[in-house]
């Protein structure tokens, strides 16, 4: 069973840096393509970033461009996203995905992310 557990939201100032971690269990990690999706108030699910198994291969919508790095720990079973210079935009609770055959899955609790001053 795929379980991802998200850690390292909280309020933070705009500009401030928060760095997310998602620690997988129940699957090869080292196998599966991982990403962040972000959900926030009164909107639909967008795909943040993603990252190929390997870490060859990275994705950024076109916002965090710049300003959000992903990374994964392959030895720890670990998935990160590096927030730096956030946004009040930026306010999401923000989920840990794997890829699958049906499309993204991503079934923790999320952690949320407010930027505000």
């Amino acid at each position: 069973q795929v379980q991802l557990v998200e850690a390292g939201g909280g309020l933070v100032q705009p500009g401030g840096s928060l760095r997310l971690s998602c620690a997988a269990s129940g699957f090869t990690f080292s196998s599966a393509e991982m990403g962040w999706v972000r959900r926030a108030p009164g909107q639909g699910l967008e795909r943040v970033s993603s990252i190929n198994s390997g870490g060859s291969s990275i994705y950024y919508t076109s916002s965090v461009k710049g300003r959000f790095t992903i990374s994964r720990d392959n030895a720890k079973n670990t998935l990160y996203l590096q927030m730096n210079s956030l946004k009040p935009e930026d306010t999401a609770v923000y989920y840990c995905a794997k890829w699958s055959l049906t499309g993204w899955l991503y079934p923790g609790q999320g952690t949320q992310v407010t930027v505000s001053s």
